[in-house]
């Protein structure tokens, strides 16, 4: 498997982070790394296609919203809180506390 391109903090755009959190889909893999140290995209991809799923984690990833690493077969992914936080301090936070379009 070849690695993935993952921008530096430094080139995270602003209206790039805000479209990736835009999707319903992406913003519930971002809650869920949010929640555990790492995460197979197996574990996040909630009986969706592989297509799919991967389409979601190369916007995350283009957006700088999660890291992904290969571990032989599996593609482990972390969500690079200390790289928004640096870049754009609050904003990660402020989204997550927001409740779940499911919750009240």
């Amino acid at each position: 498997m070849r690695p993935h391109k993952h921008p530096s903090a430094s080139e995270f755009v602003l209206e790039r982070v805000l479209y990736a959190l835009s999707d319903s889909i992406r913003l519930d893999i971002v809650r869920h790394l949010a929640r555990v140290e790492a995460a197979a995209c197996g574990d996040l991809d909630g009986g969706r296609p592989k297509s799919t799923v991967s389409h979601h984690f190369k916007v995350l990833r283009e957006a700088g919203l999660v890291y992904t690493e290969n571990a032989g077969t599996t593609h482990m992914n972390t969500l690079r809180r200390a790289d928004i936080e640096s870049r754009f301090p609050g904003l990660l936070e402020a989204i997550l506390r927001q409740p779940q379009a499911n919750q009240p």
